[in-house]
């Protein structure tokens, strides 16, 4: 991983307490890789060339099976429609509401299922979208904010109430590939980071814990499509940098970037693509072991 820095490593393995209980897991989880007949990837390879490169040395098998959900959408099986993956209930008016704006307009918030935020980091987000002028969708979860209660002032429904929508949760394959959408305020969390890639969407990321920080710096430094908010969230930072992805030139160039690393994941999972032929060997190992 060239370039990288400690900022930038797990959390989980940046700990002062060796006794630490996810530093201990992950310790154990990654000695005991080496002892599997294959180790499975949620990548696919021109995305983590170098790193895979390094893999490979180590593993017998290492299979890339990546972005999941373009595989899942090639299974036309009805009995498999009504398999959901999410933990939250999807609140799917949200996406009528999407067909009001103009394409490429709305910038999606979405902090994933388990990242909590202050009442304090709340309101500098929504005071800083609401000064920013794009219309937004904001997933607010029921538990996100820790300590207090989710309220934000009366200054933000009043600047905002023409030109957003807040709910608890929602379909996000089909948010983030909706005409209107034309960015992702994201935590960074692999599975968004994915999707958002599969989506062509471009990010501004607010890493919390976790994989998160070592995804943050490969979507803004490495693949170039994401530009990083501070984890001490201030409005008028949020304002500029939401600016800049909707209608600065940085942001048109993250956009074209992040429309080619789509292209590159879907012919990943064609007919003859890395990670559709990886899952072929790969099932075929499971059924004759």
């Amino acid at each position: 991983m060239r370039d990288i820095r400690l900022r930038d490593l797990p959390s989980f393995v940046r700990t002062t307490d060796p006794n630490d209980l996810l530093f201990k897991y992950c310790l154990e989880c990654t000695g005991r890789a080496s002892e599997g007949s294959a180790v499975i990837f949620h990548t696919f390879d021109v995305l983590e060339q170098e790193v895979l490169n390094a893999l490979y040395s180590m593993f017998p098998r290492v299979y890339t099976i990546g972005p999941l959900q373009l595989l899942l959408n090639q299974i036309q099986e009805v009995y498999l429609s009504s398999i959901g993956c999410n933990i939250w209930k999807e609140e799917v008016e949200c996406l009528q509401w999407l067909d009001s704006n103009k394409p490429k307009s709305v910038i999606y918030v979405n902090f994933g299922s388990i990242t909590t935020v202050t009442k304090e980091q709340l309101v500098e987000f929504g005071m800083g979208l609401a000064k920013s002028g794009h219309p937004f969708l904001w997933i607010i979860r029921p538990d996100m904010v820790t300590g207090d209660s989710k309220i934000l002032p009366p200054e933000f429904t009043q600047e905002t109430k023409e030109r957003s929508f807040i709910c608890s949760w929602c379909p996000q394959e089909e948010v983030l590939n909706h005409p209107s959408v034309g960015g992702f305020l994201t935590h960074s969390g692999w599975g968004s980071t994915i999707e958002s890639i599969s989506s062509g969407v471009p990010m501004l990321c607010w890493p919390f814990f976790a994989d998160q920080q070592t995804n943050c710096r490969y979507t803004c430094s490495e693949w170039g499509i994401g530009m990083e908010i501070d984890n001490n969230v201030k409005r008028d930072k949020v304002v500029k940098l939401v600016r800049e992805l909707m209608e600065g030139e940085k942001g048109k160039s993250m956009k074209k970037k992040a429309m080619e690393w789509k292209k590159l994941a879907e012919e990943a999972n064609g007919p003859s693509g890395s990670s559709s032929m990886n899952l072929d060997k790969l099932v075929k190992e499971v059924l004759l072991s």
